[in-house]
């Protein structure tokens, strides 16, 4: 099946990334939050950086004015009526989840494929909220979207082959790389990168070392590009305890269990990159 027409819900970095991979792809492209305000802020991000890429002659003029030409505002849901595919990118939370995929059920057209973005949570439970689980998908993308390549795909317990078929061929389709992972809590990459981060929170709680000399062991050591402190400060301690919290309680065992130190940055507020501080201080 073709897929020409998207929705993505969720204006955020990892939505907006979504829309500008789709709509550099071609495809007419509905970027959706609940305020146009939203919206129109991450289209207006978009655009700088597709000109910052025009500078670098990474691609031409034409290419970023057929992308910016394929992003629609919307902020309502109805406008997902038309629509092949709706990627859902909002916030982490099952109930707020199953909420959309019930409204975009009965506002999508029968054969639409309804796929969500989650890091973490189980398809087959949002799929259960609509009457078409057997179209419902995970589509995890990594951030940032228009640079990583890979996207893993999560089957449902009624997802169909031909559903399946088509979102791995519309991932390979604007560029990226599928894997298909179990419908299982974390998936892959969240299942191993958050008790990687967990395990180097566990480090710092403990005095093992200091933030700067645990993120220089994995950098140096391992050659990873970031180090997972600062790296849990760019994806967001809320979301990190979020994940942690859905593995231990998924998988019932203690090895999963959020280090207190987490818990605690969390309430105070210190949640990375996006409040100003985190296991880093931000201007």
């Amino acid at each position: 099946m073709g897929i020409s027409s998207v929705m993505v819900v969720g204006a955020g970095q990892m939505g907006g990334g979504i829309a500008q991979v789709m709509a550099a792809a071609g495809r007419k492209t509905y970027l959706n939050d609940v305020s146009m305000d939203l919206v129109k802020g991450r289209l207006d991000f978009i655009e700088k950086i597709l000109e910052k890429d025009v500078g670098k002659g990474k691609i031409t003029a034409d290419v970023k004015a057929a992308t910016l030409a394929n992003l629609i505002p919307s902020a309502d849901l109805k406008d997902a009526a038309g629509c092949d595919i709706v990627i859902e990118a909002i916030v982490e939370n099952m109930d707020v989840k199953s909420k959309v995929f019930s409204t975009l059920d009965s506002v999508c057209k029968p054969e639409a494929i309804l796929a969500t973005n989650t890091s973490s949570l189980p398809i087959t439970s949002i799929a259960a909220t609509t009457k078409r689980p057997e179209k419902a998908i995970g589509m995890h993308f990594m951030n940032p979207v228009p640079v990583m390549k890979l996207v893993e795909i999560i089957r449902g317990l009624a997802t169909t082959d031909e559903i399946y078929a088509a979102v791995k061929g519309l991932s390979e389709e604007i560029g990226k790389t599928p894997v298909e992972v179990r419908d299982v809590p974390g998936f892959i990459s969240n299942r191993v990168l958050q008790m990687m981060i967990n395990e180097a929170i566990y480090c710092l709680y403990e005095g093992v070392s200091t933030v700067e000399d645990i993120d220089t062991v994995m950098k140096l050591g391992m050659n990873h590009p970031m180090g997972p402190l600062q790296l849990a400060d760019f994806i967001g301690l809320d979301t990190v305890l979020a994940i942690m919290n859905v593995l231990h309680e998924g998988y019932a065992d203690s090895k999963y269990r959020p280090c207190p130190l987490l818990r605690q940055y969390v309430a105070a507020g210190w949640l990375g990159k996006k409040s100003g501080r985190g296991f880093y201080t931000y201007d």
